[in-house]
């Protein structure tokens, strides 16, 4: 199958890799200029995407986007009969909008939480003075990251310095400010693909882990890693059925046609989504593919084709982990630590199965095949473990870490183990995980 694969900043490109290992015939094409040095030697790279359209072809061909902000034209190319996956346009708003979000989870009758949107620093500033207690700080799309941070202290003195330190030092800086009120609990992502008409495959359990260092520690990122497993028990799954569900119509009335996700915290009083994510999700999307039997390509053919798909899967519990290396996650001081061209070694040659759960990101392959880091943000990849218990997928996934040299590297070593000692429990005691064991 001719496929052309479009990306924003490569978040999707483990994904393109694959499919290209699949037997498919892949066309990349990069936005963002700086990650184009990427997976050289490893997938075929275009200049420019739309000039390749006609190869894709309107009946065989599919055409892929893995972000935000090519919904338009998502909408468009299957107006003129071509099998396109990833979103689209309103499926983007509701996304990036944060506030725009939240009233279309309340109109399919979600409840959310509190909170409120601001156009300036100084006007955030003064509601919070205003209104004394727990706040989170957030910024409008998946990529920025800056202004980002959860209250502490409940008259609210950390969230006032955090922002009036960011008006300080960013005058020329008008970012759109969302201030949630802090809701204490378990967060836990609930996920599932659509394909225009209904739900595709099953629902995706998620647990992610922002903080950098291992305990919760340390500034948020993009994500240090991921626990995950599928649950088919549809009409079971209470947070499913509480959250995402209620979007049938609406996602419907929109030709969505992807993954959705909506992150909540839960506790004993209710499940409370924090945001939606109308996109490829990162590094979900990549530790999807360790617990894929069914190859991708037909899976999301039949997402963009509006047909149902019985995908077939591992059981049990996935762990992912991003491996990286200083200046991760202080990319601004690259020039002064550049990791670009460090070789990467093995202890010794993987195995098929060990190779299937490397997901290369900022990486390439020399003419020697040699790999190699391919850019300067210390995001190099991610490894994956599947397993029957969530210990055997963290075993499986460290063991694999271990195994690879990189100078500096750095990872989280406790993906999933707070979950598996204490908030999985809780969750069960809350009777939301009642059909899976824990352990």
């Amino acid at each position: 199958m001719n496929i052309l694969f479009v990306s924003e900043d490569l978040s999707g490109g483990d994904l393109a890799y694959r499919l290209k290992k699949e037997g498919n015939k892949v066309r990349l094409f990069i936005h963002d200029k700086k990650q184009r040095k990427n997976l050289k030697g490893m997938v075929d790279q275009v200049e420019k995407w739309g000039d390749h359209i006609n190869w894709v072809g309107k009946k065989k061909g599919l055409i892929i986007f893995d972000s935000t902000g090519f919904g338009e034209h998502q909408d468009r190319l299957r107006k003129e009969g071509y099998s396109v996956v990833g979103g689209s346009a309103m499926g983007d708003k509701i996304e990036d909008d944060r506030h725009f979000g939240k009233e279309i989870m309340e109109q399919c009758g979600i409840i959310t939480i509190p909170s409120f949107p601001f156009r300036c620093l100084d006007e955030a500033i003064n509601f919070v003075k205003k209104n004394r207690e727990e706040w989170v700080i957030k910024q409008n799309g998946h990529v920025s990251k800056i202004y980002n941070y959860v209250g502490q202290m409940s008259d609210a003195r950390d969230v006032i310095d955090v922002l009036e330190t960011y008006k300080k030092n960013n005058k020329r800086d008008s970012h759109y400010i969302e201030l949630q009120k802090r809701i204490r609990g378990v967060e836990i992502g609930v996920a599932r693909y659509f394909n225009g008409n209904d739900w595709v495959g099953p629902i995706e359990m998620n647990v992610e882990h922002k903080s950098l260092c291992s305990g919760g520690l340390g500034p948020k990122t993009y994500e240090m890693g991921t626990l995950m497993w599928y649950d088919d028990a549809i009409d079971k799954n209470i947070l499913f059925q509480l959250t995402i569900a209620k979007m049938k119509s609406y996602l419907q009335s929109i030709n969505f046609r992807g993954d959705i996700d909506i992150n909540c915290i839960v506790n004993e009083s209710g499940v409370y989504p924090l945001e939606v994510t109308a996109r490829f999700g990162f590094p979900s999307t990549q530790l999807q593919s360790a617990l894929h039997i069914s190859p991708w390509g037909e899976f999301l053919k039949a997402v963009a084709d509006g047909k149902s798909y019985n995908l077939r899967y591992r059981k049990g519990f996935g762990i992912i982990v991003v491996i990286a290396t200083p200046p991760f996650p202080y990319v601004a001081i690259s020039k002064r630590y550049n990791v670009e061209g460090t070789r990467i070694f093995f202890t010794s040659p993987l195995t098929k199965q060990e190779e299937k759960n490397v997901h290369f990101e900022e990486v390439s392959r020399d003419s020697k095949g040699a790999y190699y880091i391919s850019s300067s943000s210390g995001f190099v990849l991610n490894v994956s473990g599947v397993g029957k218990s969530i210990r055997e997928a963290q075993n499986k996934a460290y063991r694999l870490a271990e195994k690879i040299i990189i100078p500096k590297k750095f990872y989280r070593n406790d993906i999933g183990t707070k979950f598996l000692e204490r908030e999985g429990n809780l969750l069960k005691k809350w009777r939301y995980l009642q059909n899976i064991d824990i352990q």
